[in-house]
């Protein structure tokens, strides 16, 4: 199974006031096992960022001068979560601010290119209700280091949502999984090797007429095993 761990950092909180992406963060897992393939760019806005949002992540405007425009990335963009599981803390906000884009440049929205679309942020919300369900809240609860969190990162962020959403969904399903993917005999080269499959002869009818000579020989001609139960029983 792939799945993808996606991430953004904008301009301000409101795609519907013009505020725009300035950074996406895309991290693959396969079998829940993080990869090194990821997608990683950031954007020109082609607008000022909120005082506000710059707090947050600390992207500045000077930076962003020479980066490519959303229309330029949106194919690599496209073709990366293509029919993956995409994973997403408060999909809603991403995932809003994805489609605009999208739609200024008459692409189709996100959710026609991804396989399916997961909330952690609902998830954790679910599972710890009346709690702190943000990234850092979920770190300290899953024990997963978080100390080079000084500002949003969406690269960073993405990495860290990998882990916590592995922490979240270690059932007893998955968690035998991964022993059993871990006991699996290696080659040499430390590749897993290929199962042995094993090939099951039937006998022929010759084979089966000697096995039955060989079991009334066994009993003297009376043969206990071809009796019905009743018969055995009544005596």
């Amino acid at each position: 199974m792939r799945q993808v761990f996606l991430d953004t950092e904008t301009t301000g909180l409101y795609p519907a006031q013009g505020h725009r992406i300035i950074e996406i963060a895309a991290v693959e897992a396969i079998n829940r096992r993080v990869t090194d393939n990821h997608f990683h760019v950031y954007l020109n806005p082609d607008r000022e960022i909120d005082a506000a949002a710059q707090e947050v992540h600390g992207i500045t405007l000077e930076f962003l001068q020479d980066k490519p425009r959303f229309a330029d990335v949106v194919s690599e963009f496209l073709d990366f979560v293509a029919d993956a599981e995409l994973v997403i803390h408060n999909a809603p906000f991403d995932v809003g601010f994805l489609n605009s884009e999208l739609g200024k440049i008459d692409r189709e929205n996100l959710e026609k290119t991804a396989g399916n679309i997961i909330d952690t942020l609902k998830m954790a919300k679910d599972m710890r209700p009346g709690q702190r369900n943000n990234l850092d809240a979920l770190c300290r609860h899953y024990g997963i280091d978080n100390s080079k969190r000084t500002l949003h990162g969406a690269l960073l962020d993405a990495e860290l949502l990998a882990e916590v959403y592995m922490a979240m969904t270690r059932g007893q399903d998955s968690l035998m999984m991964d022993m059993l993917e871990d006991e699996a005999p290696q080659s040499e080269e430390g590749e897993t090797s290929h199962p042995i499959v094993l090939k099951v002869l039937s006998a022929s009818a010759e084979e089966l007429g000697e096995h039955e000579a060989y079991v009334k020989a066994l009993n003297k001609g009376d043969n206990l095993w071809q009796k019905p139960f009743a018969e055995t029983t009544a005596e």
